[in-house]
């Protein structure tokens, strides 16, 4: 399919999904990379509770609060906190 056929379907909303090779896409900006960090017990602890509230992996607490503190330092926005423990500009 040509380049000028595809971005007339997609305009059009049509699913390309079978026209791609999925098994070759990547996410930009999303390679994973693997740190090690040191924390205090009492911080481990609750992170493990809010991930238990949350639902979520420990992990994923801090792989989500990391970002959101990220992007609002990236957009100079002020955090402020909800009473949920989530952050919120």
């Amino acid at each position: 399919m040509k380049t000028e056929q595809f971005e007339q379907q997609f305009d059009e909303g049509v699913d390309l999904t079978a026209s791609l090779d999925l098994h070759k896409a990547k996410r930009v900006l999303q390679a994973q990379k693997r740190v090690n960090v040191d924390f205090p017990a009492w911080m481990v602890d609750s992170l493990d509770r809010e991930a238990s509230k949350l639902g979520v992996t420990r992990q994923s607490v801090i792989k989500i609060w990391l970002a959101e503190r990220l992007e609002a330092s990236a957009s100079s926005l002020p955090l402020r906190s909800t009473r949920a423990g989530a952050v919120q500009r």
